[in-house]
């Protein structure tokens, strides 16, 4: 695969970004809504969001309220 795929899940809201076409052999939760796909030699190939919805919501917050603190903070 030459570029990440990515698909979201309405039903589930779920999005699953595929980094590789490979198999996946294992997996680890990154955090409750997070995991991390890796292949047999342990590298990372894909990644599933839960909660999806929420969680994009919530990054761009984050963002959005960094980038006005950072511009209003005293230099």
């Amino acid at each position: 695969m030459n570029h990440p795929k990515m698909k979201y899940f309405e039903k589930e809201n779920v999005i699953h970004i595929a980094i590789t076409d490979e198999r996946e052999a294992n997996s680890i939760e990154i955090s409750p809504d997070i995991t991390a796909e890796l292949n047999e030699a342990g590298e990372l190939i894909g990644i599933e969001i839960l909660n999806a919805s929420a969680f994009i919501q919530n990054l761009l917050l984050e963002s959005v309220q960094a980038k006005i603190l950072n511009l209003t903070s005293p230099r």
